[in-house]
């Protein structure tokens, strides 16, 4: 009979390795360095995982590189990617699921990256609803995060939370697990712990913890703050507190081996008055903060609202255009079909506080779908116009956003 909960010289039971197997491949992914793929695995995985737990249990696992990739940013040039094996990935998940529930407790309010039942949306709520009683923010962007943490003070930051011999044991071979770059360059791990990597979210974490939540929540306890993974806004009451806060957190950085990008930190001014210029709209997590006027009880009062990003509009735009819909030689209930799932996810997020500021997209849309009926139709502009508006009354719900702006 298999015991599934039996232990050797780690505590690392078969159920753990089981469990992990399941949650790393309902996110699927590609292969790494050893090419294996998940129909490779499951042709062989009651010998796969046994051969990985037993590895696991008698400290013998050793990691393979990590397979290099690179995906564009939305913003310019490229992200490094380091894919792990698939074996890599499901001993990852064995040490993440415990060690989660150690450093869990620990984590500051204010962190919302990566963590169960924190979302985005909480954080950019909670950066709006601190901007309307701190007229100024800090914004920080850490050059190079993920490539550039220090492995030493990793360890220490993740000693200073679990003492267990096995999880920093095997910590310690991901983050020197070494890198296969796209040419077949093997380069040694020497910084960073590398994104693609299921367990690198949570390091960063507890590295970030330490480095930055824990030294404001000592030094600088009435300065609020957000951070998601490495996106970082902090607030403050005037330009002077702003630019005070801004030089003592350089210098943690610069102590933690890190640096603030030159360019994208900033201080950004939402709502005080100084005679120096700077920027009045913060982006964050795809929304912008920015003043606007408003109604009161008391009269007009200069607030602060979230808005769709410029950049993030941007964005949605080009993936619109990248269907080319007014070539479509499909009905217009198929293009529906095509379409309904990204306009959802974009209503799902960017509408989650309020719709207006998305309109100018959804009016886009609907000029995309009216130059379909055009080409596909053979009508000129009214008679398009019309043979839409009346497709949207016989089949209002044809389209997610026609419920926000209909043709």
């Amino acid at each position: 009979m298999i015991d599934y909960y039996e232990t050797k010289s780690q505590p690392v039971t078969r159920v753990m390795v089981w469990r992990a197997y399941k949650k790393v491949k309902a996110s699927k992914g590609a292969a790494g360095i050893d090419e294996m793929s998940w129909q490779d695995l499951d042709n062989d995985l009651s010998k796969q995982l046994y051969k990985l737990w037993n590895r696991l249990t008698s400290g013998s696992y050793f990691p393979l590189a990590v397979r290099q990739v690179e995906i564009p940013k939305s913003s310019g040039g490229v992200r490094k990617l380091g894919i792990p094996t698939i074996l890599d990935r499901i001993a990852q998940e064995v040490v993440r699921t415990h060690l989660e529930r150690i450093a869990e407790p620990h984590f500051h309010t204010s962190s919302f990256g990566y963590r169960k039942g924190k979302r985005q949306h909480d954080a950019v709520q909670q950066a709006t609803s601190k901007a309307l009683s701190n007229d100024w923010v800090i914004d920080l962007d850490i050059k190079g995060f993920f490539d550039n943490i220090d492995h030493e003070l990793m360890m220490q930051s993740l000693t200073h939370y679990c003492k267990e011999s096995w999880v920093l044991l095997y910590v310690k071979r991901w983050l020197q697990a070494g890198i296969i770059q796209q040419d077949g360059a093997y380069i040694n791990s020497l910084t960073g712990t590398p994104q693609g990597g299921v367990i690198s979210p949570l390091l960063s974490n507890i590295f970030l913890h330490v480095v930055f939540d824990k030294w404001m929540e000592k030094h600088h306890p009435e300065k609020p703050f957000e951070r998601y993974a490495d996106d970082i806004l902090v607030h403050c009451k005037t330009e002077k507190q702003a630019l005070f806060v801004l030089a003592m957190i350089k210098q943690r950085m610069s102590a933690c081996k890190l640096t603030l990008h030159p360019i994208k930190t900033k201080i950004v001014n939402l709502r005080g008055t100084s005679e120096n210029k700077y920027a009045r709209c913060v982006d964050f997590l795809g929304f912008s903060l920015r003043p606007i006027w408003s109604k009161t009880k008391k009269g007009n009062m200069l607030m602060v609202s979230s808005f769709i990003s410029t950049r993030s509009k941007q964005r949605v735009m080009q993936k619109f255009k990248s269907f080319a819909i007014h070539k479509c030689r499909k009905s217009i209930e198929e293009i529906a079909l095509k379409l309904r799932p990204v306009i959802q996810g974009v209503i799902n997020y960017y509408c989650k506080f309020w719709t207006s500021h998305t309109h100018t997209l959804w009016y886009q849309l609907n000029m995309r779908l009216l130059k379909w009926v055009k080409w596909e139709k053979g009508l000129y502009k009214q008679a398009a116009i019309k043979w839409l508006k009346t497709k949207y009354k016989e089949k209002p719900g044809l389209f997610p956003h026609w419920k926000l702006v209909h043709p």
